[in-house]
Formats: structure tokens, sequence, C-alpha cells
């Protein structure tokens, strides 16, 4: 096979916060892609020219305006689009079991069972999605060979006799893990660089010879296990560092100083011989949780991947002190409530922000359903507003009429401009402002007559 915008056809299984503008991208290359997803909303929704992603994605809508123009992408509801497919992606959600904390592969094993249904000999399908480290060799090739009756190709080898070189296999398969945040999706899938797992060079090559049409970034061929510990790695070791940051929040409160003065000050060493770039030498930041459908989970994928063979200590660590972070903000939130002597049962607590990440409308995994399930057994009142979110789109002024506490989890543009006079205006008495992602000003909020407490910073 030889990769070309005028003879490769592209199928893309998912059209989500990957596979969408993944799609849009190989349109605009030049080729002729087919989206297919089970959502009948969002097929419509695609095929009208519009947008499956709500929340602000610089260039995105502009990106779907010109390839709307060409003709060159569609979305289905329908596997048989798998048929015609020179090259297949796989970017479905890769969640893990929330007791066991395994992977819970349902959707990935549903979409691959709909391939191999519908697959022709020499496709290559390649997963974009995140997977433990085995999952190619475990769970994806099985799968595919055994529902669909073909062979995934292998190495070339010697044979018996030494006189030629042995390739065997009915269709390719290789892996290329997503790198993606919402908020900046085209700017990463263009110019962040990837790793393809493959068990043969060819493979990979024919790989990278596709994504060099929309990936600016270095492209780079290992195994596929090693490009599975590389992506769920990577997302573990953020993990650790946010988990570190929420710790030194914790320790500041307990010493009465300020984390983000102590992160300005940290961040403002320079290190002797270093050569990383600035951004991976920055404490990161502390704040109300995390979320997302990366980080919360790939630690627990790359810790299953040596289940057995291995207990981790830092991983598992690091995730229970980021997921006790929504826990401490609701502990702020009564010891601001034992200072004004006021009960938070039957009091009006407004919530703003649900999605996880600011000017976002990704709510998967996200901290705010955390607080609220701890905040509804206190008896209180709760409202939640986010401009992003469908079920939450309540007016910021409805939200906050009445209400005793603010209690911020996502920095949105959008609280970013609110003023303490008018906030006052529209709360009780006595008004107390929780921040969980420093976005209003301590000293301010103080004069302005709130009582406030933030992570870090109380």
């Amino acid at each position: 096979m030889k990769i070309s915008p005028k003879t490769t056809k592209i199928a893309i299984c998912g059209l989500g916060y990957v596979g969408f503008p993944v799609a849009l991208l190989f349109a605009k290359a030049g080729f002729q892609v087919s989206g297919v997803e089970i959502s009948v909303e969002k097929v419509k929704k695609i095929n009208r020219g519009s947008s499956p992603i709500e929340g602000k994605e610089p260039g995105l809508k502009e990106l779907i305006g010109q390839v709307k123009k060409t003709g060159r992408f569609s979305a289905t509801t329908s596997p048989a689009a798998y048929q015609e497919a020179d090259v297949i992606l796989v970017a479905v959600e890769t969640p893990v079991e929330d007791d066991t904390r395994e992977p819970a592969y349902k959707a990935l094993k549903s979409a691959l069972s709909d391939i191999a249904h519908n697959l022709k000999k020499e496709t290559l399908i390649i997963i974009e999605s995140t997977i433990a480290p085995g999952t190619m060799a475990k769970v994806v090739a099985p799968i595919l060979e055994q529902e669909s009756g073909l062979e995934v190709g292998k190495p070339a080898r010697q044979s018996p006799d030494g006189s030629r070189r042995l390739a065997g296999g009915d269709f390719m398969l290789a892996n290329c893990p997503e790198r993606l945040m919402p908020g900046r999706l085209l700017e990463n899938i263009e110019n962040y660089n990837r790793v393809i797992g493959a068990s043969d060079r060819k493979t990979g090559e024919l790989v990278k010879s596709l994504y060099k049409y929309i990936v600016k970034g270095e492209i780079e061929i290992t195994s596929p296990i090693t490009a599975e510990i590389v992506k769920a790695g990577e997302n573990a070791y953020r993990d650790v560092q946010i988990a570190f940051a929420n710790e030194m929040a914790l320790l500041c409160e307990a010493m009465g100083a300020d984390v983000w003065e102590v992160r300005t000050l940290i961040n403002k060493c320079k290190r002797r011989g270093e050569t990383r770039p600035e951004a991976l030498r920055q404490m990161h930041l502390p704040g109300a949780g995390v979320g997302g459908h990366c980080i919360p989970k790939d630690s627990w994928l790359l810790v299953y991947g040596a289940k057995d063979l291995i207990t981790p200590q830092i991983i598992p660590l690091a995730r229970n002190i980021n997921n006790f972070m929504p826990k401490h903000m609701v502990d702020l939130l009564k010891q601001a409530f034992a200072e004004i002597k006021k009960p938070i049962a039957s009091s009006k607590i407004a919530v703003l922000g649900y999605a996880y990440a600011g000017n976002s409308d990704d709510s998967r995994n996200t901290p705010t359903e955390s607080l609220l399930k701890r905040l509804n057994l206190s008896g209180a009142k709760v409202i939640v507003s986010d401009p992003f979110i469908k079920d939450y789109k309540i007016p910021l002024k409805k939200a906050l009429k009445g209400a005793q506490a603010i209690v911020l989890m996502t920095a949105h543009d959008q609280y970013k401009k609110l003023k303490y006079n008018g906030l006052k205006k529209l709360m009780k008495s006595k008004p107390i402002i929780i921040d969980g992602r420093n976005v209003f000003s301590k000293l301010q909020a103080q004069k302005a007559g709130f009582i406030y407490k933030g992570v870090g910073n109380i």
C-alpha cells in the first residue's frame, strides 16, 4: 500500500475530541474521510457542518467550514463504512472501572468487533485510543483476527532454508496514541510529536507516511508496547507533578503561606545545565481536582500493565492526593461556614464550573461531580452554572442570587470578569468564596467583605 490523498480512503471510528478534529485535518489534506459514530445526534450535527464540541477551540470553526465545502468528510452510524476504507483509525473512549481501576474496554471491544466484521484485506488499522500496556497484543489483535478470520501482518522473517524473506498477514496493525487537550486540539494534533507502535518497520513507515500529512512534529517508530507505555507514562508523570503541587498547597495552608507566591519563586529558580523547555521546569498548578478523560485513568492503565509484576508506590499515591482535592474544597467551605456561624444545611451554594478545564465543554471525570456528591450529603441547596455544559447553562445572576457561598471549580474566562461589588449585591450577607483555581484575588475579595479561602491560600 502507498499512502496518497488521491487513492487512500480513511475511516475514523469515534468522532469526539480526538476523532473529529483528526478527521477534519485529513480531509483538509485531501483524503476522503468517513467518520463512524454511534451517536445519531452527533452524526446529524456533523453532516450539517456543525461541531459536536462546544468549548473554545481556536481554528476549529473555520476548519469545519473549509472542509464542508470540499465534500471530503461525512459521518455515519453504519460500520459498513469500514468496508471501503484503506486506513481505519480508532479513537474511542478507554476508561477504567470505578471499583477495580482496571481497563473498561467495552467501547474499544465493540468498535474492534464492528471493524472486524467489515474488514477487507490489506487494510491498515491504527489505534489512537490510549490503552494499558499489553492491550495491542492481548486484546486488539486477537479480537480483530478472531472475528474477521484474517491474520494480522507479522514481521518479515527468514524462510527455514534461509533462501528468502517471509512476511505473512492479511491486514496491518499499529498504535499511535493521541496527545490532545481541550482548548488546543488542532494545535496539539499538528505540532506535538507522535509515537508509532508497530511490530515491523514497514508498517511503522507506512503509518508515518500517513501522519506526515497532518503532523508537523517529529514522528518516531517503536514497538507497540513501548508506544503504550509512553502515552500512559507521560500522563502518569503529569499526574504525579500535579499531586506534588496539590500537596504543596496543603502544606502552605497548614503553615500559613501562599502557595501561589511559593510557586512563583520556585519557578524562578534557574537550574544549572537545564536544557528542557521552560514549561517542563515549572511547578504545576494546584487546584480543586484533576479531571479529563486521560490523566485520572491513564495512571491506572499504566499500573495495570504491570499487574502481578510490580507494586507501584508513587503513582497510586499521586492519584489519591489528586482525588482528595474536591473533598478538600468541601472542607474549606465548612471552615468558612463555621467562621460566619451559619449552617451549610439549607444554605444556597453556587458552584461555578462543571467542565474539568477552563473554556471547555469536556466534563469527563470532572472533579465537580465528586464535590457535588459531598455537598448534597450536607443538605445544602446546590446550583451549578457552566456556560459550556448543556445541562448547566444557568445564567450567572440566577445562580448567584441569594447564595451564601461561591465554590469555584473551573477557570472559565467568564468567571475572571466577575466584579466583587456586583457579586456581593446578589449574595447574602457574610458571603463566602471558595476558590479552587486562583481566579479571585484574596486581598480584593476580603476588602470587598468576602470570607475567602483558596486552595493553598487561606
